[in-house]
């Protein structure tokens, strides 16, 4: 098969789509759209979310130490756009979306109690990788919908109709 040469730009396709909420230091949450983000280790179970810089949760997320990622469905579809297309900077986009939250059970940061699987992690490094800095988190707890979860605690993550 032919090949031909391609724009340098981020090629791994389809990327996921996951909201990253978290809680400043001054009790405020946040909630922004990341791509950049994936499995990083099984032991311990580790993963990685990149955050530019200039994002408003940026700060947030270096100074409280902690995220959690919530994985997306259909069904927030509305929701996710809205919030990776607003900042907070501009006003209250948490609450013009009525975004259901909920406090973690071992980080400082909310979840998104309307998503079905929510990954509380705790920072043990990070790296910049130019346009990114990749947060490496260990994963302290995981939330999933009970439907999704069979009694050995496994997510059976076919059930979830992702974006």
């Amino acid at each position: 098969m032919e090949k031909s040469k391609a724009k340098l730009k981020s090629s791994l396709q389809p990327m996921p789509k996951v909201l990253v909420s978290c809680r400043g230091l001054n009790g405020e949450d946040n909630v922004l759209a990341v791509g950049y983000c994936g499995n990083c280790s099984y032991d311990p179970p580790m993963v990685m979310v990149g955050i530019v810089p200039t994002r408003y949760s940026y700060q947030m997320i270096k100074e409280s130490g902690c995220f959690v990622v919530n994985l997306v469905d259909q069904s927030y579809k509305e929701t996710f756009d809205y919030l990776g297309s607003h900042s907070k900077r501009d006003g209250d986009k948490l609450e013009a979306m009525k975004v259901k939250l909920k406090d973690g059970e071992k980080v400082n940061a909310p979840i998104l109690s309307d998503c079905p699987v929510n990954i509380e992690c705790t920072i043990v490094d990070s790296i910049v990788t130019g346009s990114h800095e990749m947060f490496i988190g260990k994963i302290e707890y995981v939330h999933a919908d009970a439907k999704l979860v069979d009694q050995e605690g496994n997510i059976d993550f076919s059930q979830i109709s992702y974006l």
